[in-house]
């Protein structure tokens, strides 16, 4: 899809040819002398149209107006939140096949970061998955107009704005595919091509040679599947070599069956998002590839299958890590730290400025935090703080869970260094206190995305979070000021 930003005032998009016209009315809505001014002030006076986010008034053909369909839509105080939620309900109309160039108005008096979550919600909402649909509708809607009242001041915000919403397209695409369509070595073959855009380059290991690199916690899960594991390592150079990176660890686990340690068979195909993290990373490197920020990146994805074959792992049996820890594997289930742990200790050796692990990790964030938010630990009281802020403006919100050293107690193990689990209370802080193990004195953080990388029900499929939280932290840290103002005003 492609995108234009253009001054536009209601008098000019009166005149603007396309197929749908959509008009954000805050809070407040000044009259103009023209048709939409006289339509909307008439709709809010009479109580047909409310300036509350969402509400909206549609007509077909109206008088003295160009498009054929015309949608005024309330978006409230006109802030990035309330204009994301009024592009949203906009979805159905989105995704008419009649309706190939939109243009999208937005007040007056819009703020910046306003044009960033406009465009990324006009991609999220006519997002249409056909991958392995033999008759689906591709994507209709193949050109938007953003009009704003002075286009040179909301462009670098425009430009952040289609990077975003590429990076968060892709990582839907493919966390929404099935499994047996990204498999570990397909995922490696989307990396491959992102090295193909500027300043990405790109290397996939194979299980030998990450066998020799001594990753036996990875190379554990991955030994009950026939799929060969894939440790992918992703790199954006946008800074000078001697700039330490940013590194962003993402879990691949292409397809969840628990192992031995079998989940239930209900909603179990949800079980292909659990490469979300992966996804997620990948997504990144989309962003960066057309934001171009000044830092350098590098991901890390570990990507294999969870299968419980006569060769998988069992519980009880115990693995030496990378790092030389040995590790107790209670519950096969609990595998997506055991490919994490070795991809943490992997990262070490690029000395980084700061460590992100992305991880569909713990059913038991899904109950503290829902889809919401995000689940957020970290070491680092600066790091947590700066994700904080980049996952507000970003509308991609996560909390900050605890890390005491007293959660850790339920990992001990009689028969090795560690347990993988440490039982049901705490669930997701456990978790995190077994990653911890793992980064040493690196500036660390973790997202459980478990609520949040997808959704189930009607509305089933990937979300893309949080590429949205992750570049706005990368683009506020090349900004030099990787606080709340950088972030929202960048």
């Amino acid at each position: 899809m492609n995108f234009e930003l253009k001054t536009l005032s209601l008098a000019a998009a009166c005149r603007h040819k396309c197929d749908l016209l959509v008009v954000l009315i805050p809070e407040g809505f000044a009259t103009e002398p023209d048709e939409l001014s006289a339509l909307a002030a008439r709709a809010l006076k009479e109580r047909d149209l409310e300036a509350k986010p969402g509400k909206l008034l549609q007509w077909y053909a109206p008088a003295g107006v160009v498009a054929r369909r015309v949608v005024l839509v309330g978006c409230g105080d006109a802030s990035a939140k309330a204009v994301r939620q009024a592009v949203l309900a906009l979805a159905p109309a989105l995704k008419i096949p009649g309706v190939r160039r939109m243009a999208l108005v937005l007040p007056g008096q819009v703020q910046p970061q306003s044009v960033r979550a406009a465009v990324c919600a006009v991609a999220d909402a006519s997002y249409v998955y056909t991958t392995t649909k033999s008759k689906a509708e591709p994507r209709a809607l193949e050109r938007v107009t953003i009009g704003v009242a002075d286009a040179a001041a909301a462009r670098e915000d425009f430009a952040a704005g289609q990077g975003l919403a590429a990076g968060i397209e892709f990582a839907r695409e493919w966390a929404n595919r099935p499994a047996n369509h990204a498999t570990p070595t397909l995922l490696g073959n989307a990396a491959k091509a992102l090295a193909k855009l500027p300043g990405i380059q790109c290397t996939v290991y194979g299980p030998a040679e990450v066998a020799k690199l001594g990753m036996g916690a990875f190379l554990a899960v991955a030994q009950g599947s026939e799929q060969p594991l894939r440790f992918i390592e992703l790199r954006y150079s946008g800074a000078a070599k001697s700039q330490a990176p940013v590194v962003l660890v993402g879990k691949g686990i292409t397809f969840d069956t628990g192992g031995i340690s079998l989940k239930p068979a209900a909603e179990m195909d949800e079980m292909k998002f659990d490469m979300g993290g992966a996804a997620s990373v990948l997504g990144v490197f989309r962003a960066l590839a057309e934001l171009k920020p000044a830092l350098n990146v590098v991901g890390l994805i570990p990507a294999c299958e969870n299968m419980p074959d006569g060769r998988a792992v069992k519980p009880g049996d115990v693995v030496t890590s990378m790092s030389g820890q040995t590790i107790e594997v209670l519950n096969t289930d609990a595998e997506g730290r055991l490919v994490l742990c070795d991809a943490l200790t992997y990262a070490a050796r690029f000395k980084p400025a700061a460590v992100i692990d992305v991880a569909t990790l713990t059913g038991a964030c899904v109950i503290a935090l829902g889809g919401l938010r995000s689940g957020l630990f970290a070491t680092d009281d600066a790091l947590a703080v700066q994700l904080q802020d980049a996952g507000d403006a970003a509308l991609d919100p996560c909390w900050r869970m605890p890390l005491d050293d007293d959660y850790a107690e339920g990992l001990k193990s009689n028969f090795a260094d560690v347990g993988n689990v440490g039982g049901r209370p705490a669930g997701s802080i456990t978790a995190a206190k077994f990653l911890q193990r793992f980064v040493g004195d690196m500036p660390w953080a973790h997202l459980d995305i478990a609520g949040t990388a997808w959704k189930g029900g009607a509305s089933k499929g990937a979300t893309g979070r949080p590429v949205g939280l992750l570049v706005h932290y990368l683009l506020a840290r090349a900004a030099g000021t990787p606080g709340k103002a950088a972030a929202r005003g960048r």
